[in-house]
């Protein structure tokens, strides 16, 4: 399977703000490849360098074979993008939307015609093709737009953020879009999210992106599997005595200390619990609650950064509240 994107060193920087720090990955031809982590991570920056929006300060990438910097127009003809804002003319219909999209990619007319009703009924909006947007959902909005940036049978689909603010059951019906595009019609799909379980779902590999590096790459699997064993996850307001007297036993693997939680990595979790709670109750150290579970994203997340997405969503949120401030001020 060859690869149809190839990032080598790729940096972004804004000035004193590196947003993508030397970034290199490949994917493969028909992949779902997903690109994990919070606001202000790096994710649309990178997404919007491979699509020709942003140039890179440094290094080099190519998307189906053409390079991101000399060919920039064949890149633009071989991509699709579903931007996290919307980006649809509400005072258009439906159909009207994917007709100027296809007139605008040069779209014979009887080819277009037959592509807008093929991919309206694809994300079951061909019965409100003739409603305007404006009287659609957020759901329906969503699949409007995959439908558009589908119109040109794009190699590579670019979905920033596709199910922010959905509620889940829509959020169900996106996945299974996504699905259906990747095995039925071999598009490659890169997917920013922050959200674990689409992540775990829909991706066949994946790179978690903190603070403009990648700090892991691989199938979901690998990864929660790289962790090893079973996460107890403590809820205690003394985190630190407790992860000190743990980290003693033979079966402690690792600990992390966050938002008020102690997460350990054991393995055969449920033979220690017990050893925890007379450990805790030995030494008065107060526990409001206690969950054994197997590895998921949000603990590989937890994992490597030290911190969990809704931590680093609320930093993200600070450091651009911040911005915003020395912005004013100048």
């Amino acid at each position: 399977m060859k690869e149809i994107i190839i990032l080598e060193g790729l940096t972004k920087r804004f000035n004193d703000l590196t947003a993508v720090d030397n970034v290199s990955f490949t994917v493969r031809e028909g992949e779902v490849f997903g690109f994990l982590g919070p606001n202000g991570a790096g994710k649309t920056t990178t997404i919007s360098m491979l699509a020709t929006l942003l140039n890179p300060t440094s290094g080099k990438a190519s998307v189906n074979g053409f390079n991101i910097w000399t060919q920039r127009d064949a890149v633009r003809k071989s991509i699709g993008i579903v931007f996290q804002d919307p980006s649809l003319d509400e005072e258009l219909t439906a159909y009207e939307n994917m007709d100027f999209h296809g007139r605008l990619y040069h779209i014979p007319r009887d080819t277009r015609i037959k592509k807008i009703e093929e991919l309206l009924k694809l994300v079951e909006l061909d019965e409100r093709k003739n409603d305007l947007v404006k009287k659609f959902s957020g759901g329906m909005r969503r699949r409007l737009e995959i439908a558009r940036g589908l119109m040109h049978e794009p190699k590579v689909l670019f979905l920033d953020e596709p199910t922010l603010g959905l509620d889940p059951q829509t959020r169900n019906h996106i996945w299974e879009y996504i699905q259906r595009l990747s095995t039925e019609k071999n598009v490659t799909i890169i997917l920013t999210t922050h959200y674990m379980e689409e992540a775990d779902r829909l991706c066949d590999r994946m790179a978690i992106i903190d603070k403009g590096k990648i700090i892991a790459l691989d199938t979901p699997k690998n990864l929660k599997d790289g962790i090893g064993g079973d996460v107890i996850t403590v809820e205690t307001p003394s985190a630190e005595p407790l992860r000190l007297y743990v980290e003693e036993f033979p079966w402690y693997k690792s600990s992390k200390e966050h938002d008020g939680m102690l997460t350990i990595n054991v393995t055969d979790a449920e033979k220690h619990i017990a050893e925890i709670v007379n450990l805790s109750c030995q030494n008065n150290i107060e526990i409001k609650s206690i969950n054994v579970h197997k590895p998921t994203l949000e603990d590989v997340f937890l994992y490597f950064t030290g911190r969990t997405i809704r931590e680093e969503e609320a930093g993200s949120v600070e450091h651009m509240r911040m911005m915003r401030r020395a912005e004013m001020r100048r």
